[in-house]
């Protein structure tokens, strides 16, 4: 790695609080690399041999069983992926590829298992990052048994809106295909989803929505904390 990488690197929250030493051999044998679009990154079964760290870019998870096909989650930028299976030298539940061109940190296994056993700070920050990841998967799960696909769909808009700076137009950060996934529908009633809230002042384009009135679109979400908001 280049020493600008490196120094990107011990700014993540992941890595910021380890001592030297830790960091270092944590570093032993990891890599940045660029991915393309669309490139299958790992594949649910195999062990698990590196964790994954988004510089930039997204990757999705999905898994597959039966000759079907579900979107688990979206990784964006300075986040990780499979980590449980990395800690417990297990096989990846899941598949993940790219969404669009991604950055990625890729550390051996065995060196973040090494680390966990060696380093208080790093121990706690790992502790920090599973809750995470669980509270994330508990909301999401809430969310889809709760709302109803309009419901789900309208709360979807509004969080980008919010991440992407509060502007009238925001742009899916990926296809309509893999959006109906990650929201527990399918692309028919993606599109229906769609139909409905053009009722409520919202347009798409492509992949550009329009939000013209935010108001409106909150009072039939009804957007909750305990399933929409980040900080909890």
């Amino acid at each position: 790695m280049r020493s600008d990488e490196v120094e990107t690197i011990r700014q993540l929250t992941l890595f910021s609080d380890l001592s030297k030493d830790t960091f270092d051999d944590l570093m032993q044998g990891a890599y940045v690399q660029t991915f393309p679009p669309h490139l299958q990154l790992i594949t649910e079964g195999d062990t698990a041999d590196f964790l994954h760290v988004v510089i930039e870019g997204l990757v999705e998870q999905f898994s597959e069983s039966n000759g079907r096909e579900t979107t688990l989650k979206v990784a964006g930028n300075l986040s990780t992926f499979i980590l449980a299976a990395v800690l417990k030298d297990a096989v990846y539940l899941a598949s993940a590829r790219t969404v669009q061109k991604t950055k990625l940190l890729l550390i051996p296994a065995a060196n973040v298992r090494e680390a966990l056993d060696d380093d208080v700070e790093f121990s706690r920050t790992i502790v920090q990052e599973l809750a995470g990841d669980y509270r994330g998967l508990m909301k999401a799960l809430k969310g889809q048994k709760l709302r109803s696909t309009t419901e789900r769909l309208a709360n979807y808009l509004l969080q980008q809106r919010q991440l992407q700076g509060g502007q009238a137009s925001l742009i899916l950060p990926h296809g309509k295909k893999t959006l109906a996934s990650l929201l527990g529908m399918t692309p028919e009633n993606l599109s229906r989803a769609f139909g409905t809230l053009r009722q409520h002042q919202v347009q798409m384009t492509g992949r550009e929505v329009l939000i013209n009135d935010a108001e409106e679109l909150s009072a039939l979400a009804q957007p909750t904390p305990l399933i929409d908001d980040s900080e909890i």
